[in-house]
């Protein structure tokens, strides 16, 4: 149905307007970022279109919308390069939204603080990332950094990168993070292979390294509790 067919209360704009953002569907939110359909569809049936290349769209999951490029946006009829670019836009500025923003004022009492702080933009990443967290010597901290991107069973991390970040920083304390995308947190062989050889290297740097978290689907670990178990430290 085109758009101006409809009862003002239920198109996207005035229903946004009349009833807040939180009561609009998927579809109707994202109507609204593409402004306008085709001669033969709504932008509300362009939207869902978008919506039903998800794996997950009867359950509402619409994290894929982060991974699609502009050229497979591109091939919607109905979706340009400038929507395609919005599309894109808005998928970071939630992304954004969702990271802290005083990342200074952020204390770090363990493993939980941390799986808390990138649980949201990780657990659904289709691709290992590597971060770097940086603390003084309060376990407040002072900096987060990208370290390392891989595919999607690996993560190239090369322990110099790591330790020239924190001696640069003349940090005090250390903690490494990565996620698995699989959803499965339980680290591999090669993640408590690396955490030794961190460990080893920051004693002889007298940084502190504090832990190595895993972040998986709305579930973490932490490596250091893993080898602590396993008599490893």
């Amino acid at each position: 149905m085109i758009m101006k067919m409809l009862p003002n209360y239920e198109r996207p704009y005035e229903k946004l307007e009349i009833y807040g953002e939180e009561n609009l569907s998927n579809s109707e939110l994202l109507a609204i970022v593409i402004k306008s359909g085709t001669k033969e569809e709504s932008a509300l049936a362009v939207a869902q279109r978008i919506l039903n290349m998800g794996n997950n769209c009867k359950t509402n999951d619409i994290t894929f919308l982060e991974e699609l490029t502009i050229q497979e946006l591109t091939k919607i009829k109905g979706i340009g390069r400038v929507k395609a670019i919005q599309i894109k836009a808005v998928c970071e500025l939630a992304k954004r939204i969702g990271k802290p923003i005083c990342a200074e004022k952020i204390l770090i009492k363990g493993s939980e603080d941390v799986a808390n702080l990138f649980m949201k933009e990780l657990k659904n990443s289709k691709r290992e990332v590597a971060k770097l967290v940086i603390l003084n010597n309060k376990n407040v901290v002072i900096k987060i950094k990208d370290i390392s991107f891989g595919g999607q069973n690996f993560v190239m991390l090369d322990p110099k990168d790591i330790f020239t970040e924190a001696i640069k920083m003349q940090a005090q304390r250390l903690i490494l993070v990565h996620n698995h995308p699989s959803g499965d947190p339980k680290p591999s062989k090669e993640d408590i292979l690396l955490t030794s050889r961190i460990k080893d290297a920051s004693m002889l740097l007298g940084i502190s390294f504090l832990d190595h978290v895993i972040i998986g689907n709305n579930n973490y670990e932490s490596v250091f509790a893993i080898m602590r178990k396993k008599g490893l430290f």
